[in-house]
C-alpha cells in the first residue's frame, strides 16, 4: 500500500481508469483534486455551464467508447447535471458524474450550497457510489467508473468535501472488465430456428450493434438472409447508408420505405434495442408495426426483454455476440427466406427509390397553415434546405441534434456510413443538448468534422458553449434554424388549438452577430443555394481551428406534430374560456 492523500488517491484512480479529459467548472468543493488534473496527464475542460459539461461528457463518451466524466461544485453546480444526467440514461452512455457535496460534519445544519444530492440522481443512474470516508476513495471511485461501463449508462461518486484531505495508506484498484457473451443457448438456438424459418425477415438495428462494435456482424448476417436493416429510432448510425439492405429510421419523421417494408415482416430481429415506444408509433399516418409477426429481441439487459413489444424469443446477450452467435446457428441451414430472396431485394430497392423521389419532390410542407405562413416568405423552405444540408455533409461527418420541429424533420435526411456518428438526446428530448454534446464529440475525435443542428429555442438555451470553444480551441460547425418559433409546440396550436398561440411565438436577435462577438465565426444564409458551401466552408475551417455558426432563415412551416397521439380538441365549459379563433 501506498500512502498519499484522499485527493491524489482519487487522482490516482483516474488515471488508471484512462480518464484524459473531464468537463465542469472550476468549485472549491473538490479544488485540491482539480490541483493535481494536469500532473497526471487529465485535461480539464471549463464550460459555460454544467449542463452543458454532462452533455459534453456524453458526446464525448459516445464517440471514444470512453467514460466520459463530469464535475462541478456542490449544491447548485451539481442540480445543473441533472436534465443532461437524464439524457445520457436513456442513450446509455457511461457518463461519470462526480459530485462533490458539502462537508461531512455539516451536513443536515442548512449550510452553504448543501442539498441531498443522492436522491436528485437515484432514478436516473445506474449506480451510485457516495464516499463515506477517506479510506473508500480509490474504492468507490474505481467501483463508479467500472457500474458505468457494465451497466451501459452514467453513474454518480458523492464525495463530501471534507474527504479529499487527509492521509490514508491505500492501494489503487485496476479498472474492472465484464466480458459480455451472445446470451442463453436455447434463446439463440430459438431465434435462429424462427430466423431459418423466416419468408421476410427484417433486422431493426439499435444502439446496442454499435456500443458492441457490432456493425459488420449485423451486416453480415443480414446479407445472410438478405433481409432489409432498419436503423431504430435516432440511431441513424447503426447499418451503413451506403448498404443496399439499408432502409433508413423508424419512428417520428423516419423513413417510409422502412416502415412499409417492417410492415411486411413475419419475423423482427431487433438487435440490440429496447423498441422504445416513441420510435415505433405510427407515422405518415402508416400503423407499421407488424402485428402478427414473431419478434425476437437482443438486448444486455434482460428487464428491457419484452417490455415494449410482446416478443417471441427475448436474448439476454451482446448485439455483437449474438449476431455472431445466431451466424454460426444459421450455417448450413435450409432458409426459407432464399426461395423469395429476388423478390425481396426488388421491394427494397423499389420502397427506397419511391422515398427518395418523395424527398426529392417534398419541397414544402402541404397543410394549410404551412402553405399560409410561405407563400410571401423569401425564405428557405426548411425541407430544401435540409437537403441540401444532406448532400454537403462530409463523409466522416459527426451530427448532433436538438429537439423540435426541423430537428426532426432532419431524421428523414441524415444518413452515416460509420458508426458513431449521430447523437440524440433519445427519449428524453431536451433542449439544449445538441451543441454541447458535438462540443465533447469533437474533443473525443478532433480530426472529425462535427455539425450540430439545433432550433432557434433551443439555441438560446445553449449557445453560451460558444466561449467553450473560444477558449478551449475545441471547434464545431452549428447550424441554427432561425424560424422565430417553437414550432413542434406551436404545431400543437395549429392543430388542436386553432391557431391560438400563447408562448409559441419568439423574437430573435442576429445569431451571427452574436456569435462573431463571443469570437466565432458567424455567417446568416438566405438563399438555398448557398447551404451547400457555407456548411463546406463551416467544416473546412474546423481545420484552422475555427468555430462557425451558420444562422439559416426558414420559413415558418411546421411538419406532423411530435404528439398526435397524446392530445385531444380541448372542452370547454366556462362560457369564458371559449376563445374564438383569433391568432
Amino acid at each position: 500500500m501506498t500512502r498519499m492523500t484522499p485527493s491524489e488517491a482519487f487522482v490516482e484512480t483516474l488515471a488508471k481508469q484512462n480518464v484524459t479529459d473531464i468537463f465542469g467548472i472550476v468549485g472549491s468543493a473538490y479544488m485540491d483534486a482539480l490541483d493535481i488534473f494536469p500532473a497526471a496527464g487529465i485535461r480539464f475542460i471549463p464550460t459555460v455551464h454544467e449542463q452543458g459539461a454532462a452533455h459534453m461528457a456524453d458526446g464525448y463518451a459516445r464517440v471514444s467508447g470512453r467514460h466520459g466524466v463530469c464535475i462541478g461544485q456542490n449544491g447548485p453546480g451539481i442540480t445543473n447535471f441533472v436534465t443532461a444526467i437524464a439524457a445520457a440514461y436513456w442513450a446509455h452512455t457511461p457518463v461519470v458524474a462526480i459530485t462533490p457535496e458539502t462537508g461531512s460534519n455539516t451536513i443536515g445544519l442548512g449550510g452553504f450550497q448543501e442539498t441531498e444530492q443522492l436522491p436528485i440522481f437515484s432514478k436516473i443512474t445506474k449506480y451510485q457510489a457516495h464516499v463515506n470516508g477517506p479510506a473508500r476513495m480509490a474504492e468507490l471511485t474505481g467501483r463508479a467508473f467500472d457500474m458505468a461501463m457494465a451497466e451501459r449508462g452514467p453513474t454518480q461518486l458523492n464525495i463530501p468535501r471534507d474527504h479529499f484531505y487527509g492521509e490514508i495508506d491505500i492501494d489503487i484498484p485496476e479498472p474492472g472488465v465484464v466480458e459480455r457473451g451472445a446470451g442463453g443457448e436455447k434463446s439463440l438456438d430459438d431465434a435462429a430456428t424462427l430466423l431459418a424459418e423466416a419468408k421476410f425477415p427484417v433486422i431493426v438495428a439499435g444502439g446496442g450493434v454499435i456500443s458492441s462494435n457490432g456493425v459488420e456482424e449485423c451486416i453480415a448476417l443480414a446479407e445472410h438472409l438478405n433481409a432489409p436493416v432498419i436503423n431504430s429510432y435516432l440511431h441513424n448510425d447503426s447499418f451503413p447508408a451506403s448498404h443496399p439492405l439499408w432502409c433508413g429510421p423508424l419512428g417520428y419523421q423516419g423513413s417510409k420505405a422502412a416502415m412499409k417494408l417492417i410492415a411486411q415482416a413475419d419475423v423482427v430481429l431487433a438487435l440490440g434495442t429496447r423498441l422504445g415506444p416513441f420510435g415505433t408509433l405510427p407515422q405518415y399516418e402508416i400503423n407499421y408495426w407488424p402485428k402478427g409477426a414473431k419478434i425476437i429481441q437482443v438486448d444486455t439487459d434482460h428487464r428491457m426483454l419484452g417490455l415494449v413489444k410482446r416478443i417471441s424469443v427475448g436474448v439476454c446477450g451482446d448485439a455483437k455476440a449474438a449476431s455472431m452467435a445466431m451466424m454460426s446457428r444459421l450455417q448450413n441451414r435450409e432458409m426459407a427466406c432464399r426461395a423469395n430472396a429476388d423478390t425481396r431485394l426488388a421491394e427494397i430497392k423499389t420502397q427506397k427509390d419511391a422515398w427518395e423521389a418523395e424527398l426529392d419532390s417534398w419541397t414544402h410542407e402541404k397543410d394549410s397553415w404551412s402553405i399560409e405562413v410561405s407563400k410571401d416568405s423569401d425564405k428557405m423552405h426548411p425541407r430544401q434546405m435540409l437537403r441540401e444540408l444532406e448532400k454537403a455533409l462530409p463523409n466522416d461527418a459527426m451530427v448532433s441534434t436538438d429537439i423540435g420541429n426541423i430537428c426532426s424533420i432532419s431524421n428523414s435526411y441524415l444518413r452515416f456510413n460509420k458508426p458513431n456518428s449521430f447523437f440524440a438526446a433519445m427519449s428524453f428530448g431536451n433542449c439544449g443538448y445538441a451543441f454541447p454534446t458535438i462540443i465533447g464529440a469533437k474533443v473525443a475525435a478532433p480530426d472529425r468534422p462535427a455539425v450540430a443542428y439545433v432550433g432557434d429555442g433551443a439555441w438560446c438555451m445553449s449557445f453560451g458553449e460558444i466561449l467553450t470553444c473560444v477558449r478551449e480551441n475545441i471547434p464545431v460547425t452549428v447550424v441554427v434554424f432561425n424560424n422565430q418559433q417553437w414550432g413542434a409546440e406551436k404545431k400543437n396550436q395549429v392543430d388542436f388549438y386553432a391557431t391560438r398561440f400563447v408562448g409559441t411565438n419568439i423574437g430573435n436577435p442576429s445569431f451571427s452577430e452574436l456569435a462573431r462577438s463571443m469570437g466565432a465565426e458567424g455567417v446568416t444564409v438566405s438563399n438555398l443555394g448557398d447551404v451547400g458551401e457555407a456548411l463546406e466552408k463551416a467544416c473546412d475551417a474546423q481545420k484552422q481551428g475555427k468555430t462557425t455558426i451558420l444562422e439559416v432563415m426558414v420559413t415558418q412551416e411546421l411538419g406532423d406534430p411530435f404528439r398526435r397521439d397524446a392530445l385531444k380538441k380541448p372542452l370547454r365549459l366556462l362560457e369564458k374560456y371559449k376563445h374564438t379563433n383569433v391568432a
